[in-house]
């Protein structure tokens, strides 16, 4: 839809909206753009056990820094920086993570 009927796109504030979440690594959908959603988490010092996921997704570090594991390696992915996780990965967060993570998946 478009001209002066069409609704005003949403402007979200992720770094107040982030700091409002009641609890670390549990993340909150903002929407979704074709398949892919939208996922806005707070990160804290604490680690996340490992996971595998049937498709890939990007790990954007909007603010802080996240050590992400993979096998025996740590890679840590500071604020602006994307990690792109493959389909399958096996991937876990280590301790010393913090920040908010914006993570894109389908």
């Amino acid at each position: 839809m478009s001209g002066p009927d069409a609704p005003a796109p949403d402007v979200i504030d992720l770094g107040t909206l982030a700091r409002e979440l009641p609890q670390a690594w549990r993340s909150r959908l903002l929407g979704g753009i074709g398949q892919a959603r939208l996922k806005l988490l707070r990160m804290d010092a604490g680690a996340y056990p490992e996971e595998i996921h049937d498709q890939a997704e990007a790990l954007l570090v909007l603010e802080g820094r996240m050590r992400l594991r993979f096998a025996d390696q740590v890679r840590t992915v500071g604020a602006g920086e994307l990690c792109l996780v493959p389909a399958g990965v096996a991937h876990a967060v280590a301790e010393g993570s913090h920040g908010i993570l914006l993570i894109v998946d389908t």
